[in-house]
């Protein structure tokens, strides 16, 4: 069961709109910076990540986080979900409508991943959370799954 703490309702952005993938990954991170769960840092982690390898998963989803070393830059677990409903472009033809910041601290992150891997498995569900017009709707979508 993803917990209040992971994933409120406050942590999910609609409607988003982004002109670069670069944009779109520092709005994931700075939900997780306002919510408290990472330190500013962390986001600069989550685009070195990216220039690593591609957070794209397929599906429309792309799920962004830090470097390994930016785990001391981890507060404690939590996620950021942010709806881009006209996409934003990943680069080799990839489009993102639905962005997950992942930020685990101790291991968690592994759990976390895999209970984001369920809802996002399901294409259905990627669609309801691109169309979702409530971020309750989407939060009852992870906590109906886990």
């Amino acid at each position: 069961m993803m917990t209040k703490e992971i994933l409120s309702t406050e942590n999910i952005v609609l409607n988003a709109s982004f002109s670069t993938k670069e944009k779109a990954i520092r709005s994931t991170g700075q939900v997780l910076v306002d919510k408290g769960y990472v330190e500013r840092e962390y986001i600069d982690k989550m685009l070195e990540r990216e220039e690593l390898t591609s957070t794209y998963m397929g599906n429309f989803v792309a799920i962004p986080h830090g470097t390994e070393d930016a785990k001391k830059s981890v507060i404690t677990s939590g996620l950021s979900i942010i709806q881009v409903p006209h996409g934003v472009d990943f680069g080799d033809g990839n489009e993102v409508k639905v962005l997950i910041g992942i930020a685990g601290k101790d291991g968690e992150h592994l759990e976390i991943l895999s209970q984001i891997a369920i809802v996002c498995s399901e294409e259905e569900n990627i669609q309801k959370i691109v169309e979702a017009k409530t971020a309750e709707e989407i939060l009852n979508l992870f906590n109906e799954v886990v």
